[in-house]
């Protein structure tokens, strides 16, 4: 992704052609397509070429393919199918891209095995007829280019639309929601790169559609990822509830007891899913994806005019929506009863030279006693910081680095404006503001539930994070201790070097062990934050996974029918953490991989004694 300071963009300059082609808009899924009759969904669709303007409609624009409904204008994502389940579909796709064959995936019955596949020769139209089966969210996606989808980036990769079968009770009110990515080099104010341009319903924020909701609102989303790259999901000051997960051939809809409870949920290359939630505090808040490049500000195609250095840092672009939670009435929501004096603490953030063959370390340092620790010390990860149920905390933020800092909370329930997005948490006239150098802020909250919690920069997202401004907050029930011999943390990170990538566990390469204690149960916390990827976490006995329990995951406890016992792997991605109880029953030796697939990133041995 290149990263543009001091861009003033006012178009894509890819030739004359380019300023022919018709207007691609925006689809922001509210207006199904077609027309139903007598039980039977008739749709006309054509793939034509376009331009796109996925900030401004004044903005940059970039040739794409796009589907149409016939005689409308070019849409992206495409036109919305969106029918009652048992609804016959009697779609027409005609194929106007010049000297390209079309394949189009995704139009069949659901669920749906095997190849469904229709291959359309340019300026051909083919005709198909299907039920839409059980009801879900789907999608479906062309091609141009040959390209499956996990490696579509380029001219055809907007060539997708969601569909949803609704069961014949019909669903409650939601709103659907498609992410895109194109990757190809483009020629902007004279000057070609590559870039990356993520969306969500065909717009980068801050393009993308914001939201008010009142305190104790219900929201329903449905969410389609035809993209060629995965989207962790995060959403700020509240829990969302996972009620289906599927593809773009089945969708999986859980019974309640299985609707596990989240604050960020990975949607991978082809996955779909649907979720609720409801707004418990008042103020901003916003919804992300987690992977650092898709919500800088430097993924801005059109930077605003003479932008200083300091605010591309704090700017966010790509997925991000804003919401906007109002009070119902006069009454907020309350905050959870507190229990004994506040707990202070003081969090340096700080800075070293050289840490990195690219340049400096940061790390958070919790000042311990009366005496400051050095300026120059840092910890990668960031101390841990401990936190009780109910108690309230005042955490005293310094900054001691030449840039401004700012600390989102990462899963913690807590009022708006210390939830630490730089001019966009709390409400009108009281914003969150950075913390300049050598200045502080106090962060004031009671965290109402016990679990497993990150705090990290929200300013400069890929260079502060990768520096190591990242840590555990661990949140304990009430009259319980902590206890390093039984409870234990993994932080999961990266750091970036030219083409290298460094897997850091515990802030290293070569991590020390972990000490578990043999039979007692040992609490092993996961916490996925590098800047972006996923992977699979396995404890192993010899080449054997043991087996674990889980027990939480984002800081909210599972459900018994979901705190099974299981053999120890699990996948994880930024943004997520992980609560598992093990209990060894003789001493010896073991180890935690991080897995790709085959490819082993990272080992952390583990002695049980």
């Amino acid at each position: 992704m290149k990263i543009l300071r001091s861009l003033i963009a006012v178009g894509l300059c890819a030739g004359a052609a380019s300023a022919q082609l018709p207007v691609i808009a925006a689809n922001d899924n509210r207006t199904p397509a077609g027309h139903i009759g007598a039980g039977v969904l008739t749709i006309h669709l054509e793939a034509r070429q376009g331009l796109w303007h996925p900030e401004a409609e004044t903005g940059v624009g970039i040739p794409v393919e796009a589907f149409a409904e016939a005689g409308h204008a070019l849409q992206n994502p495409g036109p919305l199918i969106r029918v009652p389940q048992g609804t016959e579909i009697h779609a027409t796709i005609a194929n106007r891209v010049p000297a390209r064959p079309l394949v189009v995936h995704g139009l069949v019955t659901r669920p749906a095995a095997g190849n469904d596949s229709i291959v359309i020769a340019p300026g051909a139209i083919r005709e198909v007829r299907f039920k839409a089966g059980a009801p879900g969210t789907y999608y479906y996606w062309g091609t141009t280019t040959g390209s499956p989808l996990w490696k579509r980036r380029r001219s055809d990769s907007q060539l997708s639309g969601a569909i949803v079968v609704d069961p014949l009770a019909g669903d409650p009110p939601d709103r659907v929601f498609v992410l895109g990515v194109f990757i190809d080099s483009l020629t902007i104010a004279g000057k070609r790169d590559k870039y990356e341009v993520p969306t969500i319903n065909g717009k980068m924020f801050p393009y993308t559609d914001r939201f008010e909701f009142a305190v104790g609102d219900t929201v329903r989303w449905r969410w389609v990822n035809p993209s060629d790259r995965e989207h962790p999901m995060h959403l700020h000051g509240f829990y969302y509830r996972v009620e289906s997960r599927g593809d773009v051939s089945r969708d999986t809809i859980y019974a309640a007891a299985y609707r596990r409870a989240v604050v960020t949920e990975n949607l991978q290359s082809g996955s779909t899913m649907a979720v609720s939630w409801v707004p418990e505090r008042p103020g901003n808040w916003i919804f992300h994806c987690h992977i650092l490049f898709h919500v800088s500000g430097a993924a801005s195609l059109s930077p605003p005019a003479a932008e200083t250095k300091t605010g591309s840092m704090e700017r966010m672009s790509g997925l991000v929506l804003a919401i906007h939670v109002r009070p119902r009435g006069t009454a907020l929501a309350a905050e959870p009863a507190a229990l004994g004096t506040p707990l202070r603490l003081r969090l340096l953030v700080q800075s070293r030279p050289n840490v990195y063959r690219d340049g400096p370390g940061y790390g958070f340092v919790l000042q311990e006693g009366a005496t400051p620790p050095a300026a120059d010390s840092i910890r990668i990860p960031g101390s841990p910081l401990v936190l009780t149920q109910g108690r309230p905390a005042s955490i005293i933020v310094v900054n001691h680095l030449n840039a401004r800092a700012a600390i989102h909370w990462h899963g913690i329930e807590l009022p708006s404006y210390f939830d630490g997005v730089p001019g966009m948490s709390g409400d009108a006239g009281h914003l969150f503001p950075s913390i300049a150098p050598n200045d502080s802020f106090v962060a004031d909250f009671t965290p109402p539930r016990a679990g497993t919690f990150i705090y990290h920069t929200h300013i400069d997202d890929v260079g502060q994070m990768e520096g190591g401004l990242y840590g555990a907050l661990l949140v304990l029930p009430p009259g319980v201790a902590f206890d390093s011999t039984t409870d234990h943390t993994v932080v999961i990170s990266i750091h970036e070097y030219r083409d290298t990538t460094e897997v850091l566990l515990n802030g290293s390469t070569h991590p020390a062990p972990l000490v578990l204690r043999a039979g007692v149960a040992n609490r092993i916390r996961i916490i996925t934050i590098p800047s972006a990827g996923s992977g699979e976490v396995v404890l192993l006995a010899d080449s054997t996974p043991v087996t674990w329990r889980a027990v939480a995951k984002d800081g909210a406890d599972l459900p018994p029918e979901q705190a099974t016992e299981r053999p120890a792997r699990q996948a994880v991605a930024v943004g997520e953490t992980h609560d598992f109880l093990y209990t060894p029953a003789t001493p010896g030796e073991l180890r935690l991989e991080l897995r790709g697939g085959p490819v082993i990133y990272a080992t952390l041995p583990i002695r049980v004694k």
